[in-house]
């Protein structure tokens, strides 16, 4: 990507601070201070009762691509982390943000792989934060080329239907501030560089979308595991009490996808409404954008179709390989007549004897 011609119309390179956070699932679960989430703009008193809280484990400054960057551990809950890092950038629309960009998500990855985690399998997210400006933040725009390309991690140069089409996916709160949405990055102005309370609602979109992965994924296991049951089941099945032994190990599997129902797609639901609940608010209205450039709905639509496939070959299972209470019956019937015909038998061997 080159800029220079940019660069002759401004003058002077621009300032800015780059935010690099991956998510991921870890081994190890960390131990940290709960931190109480900033409003974001103006915001109802409930707003952070609508918020998961995030606590930090550890802070430490390192050398990154010769620049100074902070690094922070936090995580949501139990073993999901965010390691977030940011640094002070001289030239932000320069071709070197790339690389101090890809050098921080190494070091992200690296701090996550500490903790047992697999960086190849979480969420990567960069933002590019601009502050100190005066006038409208749609000055910046002279630099569109530069905002799609880091927003989408292409080096390439963009179409200009694909540039303006990535700049129309943003939110304007102020006259002076801008917030830019894509799916690998956001680009954040504000004049009071108020930044930290919109990369916090970021990151917990993103890991919404992190957790949504993680049952997409143990979802398909699950019926893998089904299937390779099912697959395994001989001709003439050994039965147990009227189920087959085979059965009993596709019941468990299957109860508890059922129990994965109740339980994950409740805390999806209810940090959507919550959030949702604040109404018109900036914070609603940003997080909105996020989950519709991160197709929120069509994951939880592909998951509750998932769900519902395997309660269906639950039911199934359950008809035909459950120990019925008509089943209890109808043995119980047969040891009857079994007995009667012993005590039958035994009254005719007397009578003849």
């Amino acid at each position: 990507m080159s800029d220079t011609k940019e660069k002759s119309q401004s003058g002077k390179p621009v300032a800015g601070r780059l935010i690099v956070f991956v998510i991921g699932q870890a081994k190890k679960e960390p131990r940290g201070e709960t931190v109480q989430s900033k409003p974001i703009r103006s915001v109802p008193s409930y707003f952070g009762a609508s918020i998961p809280k995030q606590s930090v484990a550890k802070v430490e400054k390192r050398e990154v691509a010769g620049h100074q960057t902070e690094i922070q551990t936090k995580s949501y809950q139990s073993n999901i982390l965010v390691i977030e890092a940011s640094a002070e950038l001289k030239d932000i629309f320069s071709e070197e943000s790339f690389e101090v960009e890809e050098a921080m998500r190494e070091v992200c990855d690296k701090v996550l792989e500490g903790y047992g985690g697999n960086p190849d399998w979480g969420e990567r997210y960069s933002i590019w934060a601009i502050s100190g400006y005066t006038g409208d933040p749609e000055q910046f725009f002279k630099w569109k080329s530069q905002i799609a390309g880091f927003l989408k991690s292409e080096k390439l140069e963009l179409d200009e239907k694909e540039i303006t089409q990535t700049l129309n996916s943003q939110i304007k709160y102020a006259r002076n501030d801008l917030v830019i949405i894509d799916w690998d990055g956001a680009f954040i102005f504000d004049q009071e560089a108020d930044f930290a309370s919109t990369v916090e609602l970021l990151e917990l979109a993103n890991f919404q979308l992190f957790k949504y992965r993680l049952l997409d994924s143990e979802l398909d296991d699950r019926l893998r595991k089904i299937a390779k049951i099912f697959s395994k089941l001989p001709e003439r099945r050994r039965f147990l009490f009227g189920m087959p032994v085979e059965g009993k190990e596709i019941q468990n599997a299957l109860q508890y996808i059922v129990k994965m129902r109740s339980t994950s797609l409740f805390e999806f639901e209810a940090v959507d409404r919550d959030i949702k609940l604040i109404g018109d608010w900036y914070s609603a209205r940003l997080y909105e954008l996020a989950a519709k450039k991160f197709k929120f709905e069509n994951w939880r639509t592909n998951i509750k179709e998932k769900l519902e496939t395997t309660e269906d070959i639950y039911e199934i299972v359950s008809e035909r390989f459950s120990f019925s209470p008509e089943r209890l019956e109808l043995l119980g019937w047969f040891v009857l007549l079994f007995g009667w015909g012993i005590i039958l038998v035994f009254d005719l061997w007397q009578a003849f004897k």
